[in-house]
């Protein structure tokens, strides 16, 4: 019997106490921050906001040993863990523990990660995704003995070590393969006419069914979202929702068709650029090039995978807190066209290296994958509790 279950057994046979979030943390975002004041106040202390990475650093912070955030706009429900001083944003809730001899923070970031079910529940997803903070406080989670929630963080934080040094590996073996895809589009680039995306083919934003209308929703067809799309990822094979084909067929000027490119143009992940494998819909975070023309479209999902950073560059610009860029200036956005034999061959090559650090498959990438596939497995029955009855 491992020390989890005698801990179990010994201070919690019957179950333990559910209590609603609002009951035991405090929920709070932060003030309003745009690119402009990062821009006139640089600093070291990262602004967290609605995303993975920092918006950007100034030269102050709001916040000191408060690490647990909830993103409340954007990737809604997003769980971070931030440790030491840093500036919330306004699109970043902190989740606070009132009484550490209650809970541990810890423990109940790690639980708020395996409720990202409960939580998308929670949200809204008319327009761009939201969660209220008064929806997020009614969240029910559990109040083992102090000393099991401590004994759970310490087997999930091995866990959590061993992952990162394999992530560590593997992210220095991407910075390699990034020097030499930037290399390689350089040099087919280099004496090739400049096109706009909307030459190059049917430019598309998506829509979102009301989530109260049933018959949109089902099985038949692809409901593709950012959330959808993971970092180093080619092809979206399999997204978390789908819609029925009723629900698609009264969408079909916005039914994306196979072999098609979609990139996240709102939000603090914009700029990730895929091919989906299926026919789909997408919600409006999204514009998808429908080829039109002669193209390959691995050749240019490189392309715009690489172009990522120029792409949240020019979103920033709009202004506000969010960034995004439209469809009628992403349609504008200027790519080179070299020829079609050109565009095979870099294709070609950077499929190969890009499976090398990218595909969950072989290699590395396989190895972190089962790593985080086990650690889920783990967290998610370490975090299951039978509620005491009352």
């Amino acid at each position: 019997m491992s020390r989890i279950e005698e801990l179990i057994r010994e201070l919690c046979p019957r179950g333990v106490e559910f209590q609603q979030l609002g009951e035991v943390a405090r929920i709070k975002a932060g003030p309003n921050i745009n690119k402009r004041l990062i821009a006139d106040r640089p600093g070291p202390y990262p602004v967290i906001n609605s995303g993975r990475e920092p918006l950007g650093h100034v030269d102050h912070f709001n916040v000191e040993d408060d690490p647990i955030g909830i993103a409340s706009r954007g990737s809604v429900g997003l769980v971070t863990w931030t440790k030491g001083r840093f500036f919330r944003g306004n699109l970043n809730y902190s989740c606070t523990v009132g009484d550490p001899s209650l809970l541990d923070s810890r423990f109940l970031y790690y639980y708020l990660l395996r409720s990202d079910p409960e939580i998308q529940a929670l949200a809204t997803h008319q327009g761009i995704p939201a969660l209220n903070a008064g929806a997020l406080k009614t969240l029910r989670v559990p109040i083992p003995p102090l000393e099991l929630q401590r004994e759970i963080v310490r087997v999930l934080d091995k866990f959590t070590q061993l992952e990162a040094e394999l992530e560590a590996e593997l992210e220095a073996r991407r910075a390699q393969y990034e020097h030499y895809r930037a290399q390689l589009l350089d040099e087919a680039g280099t004496g090739a006419a400049s096109v706009q995306l909307g030459d190059l083919g049917r430019i598309v934003t998506g829509r979102t069914p009301k989530s109260s209308d049933a018959s949109a929703w089902g099985v038949e067809v692809d409901f593709v979202t950012p959330s959808d799309i993971r970092n180093g990822m080619k092809t979206v094979t399999a997204p978390g929702r789908r819609l029925s084909d009723a629900g698609a067929a009264s969408m079909a000027k916005v039914v994306i068709p196979a072999g098609s490119l979609l990139v996240t143009c709102i939000g603090a992940d914009m700029g990730k650029t895929v091919i989906n494998a299926n026919d789909c819909v997408t919600n409006q975070q999204i514009n998808s090039i429908i080829p039109t023309k002669d193209v390959v479209v691995e050749y240019f999902f490189h392309l715009l995978t690489a172009m990522r950073d120029r792409l949240r560059a020019q979103g920033e610009r709009a202004g506000g807190t969010m960034p995004l860029i439209n469809k009628t200036d992403f349609s504008k956005i200027e790519v080179p066209v070299p020829s079609l034999e050109v565009q095979k061959q870099v294709a070609s090559k950077l499929d190969n290296f890009d499976a090398l650090v990218n595909d969950i498959s072989i290699g590395l990438p396989a190895e972190l994958a089962a790593r985080r596939k086990q650690y889920e497995h783990y967290r998610d029955r370490l975090l299951t509790f039978k509620e005491l009855a009352s």
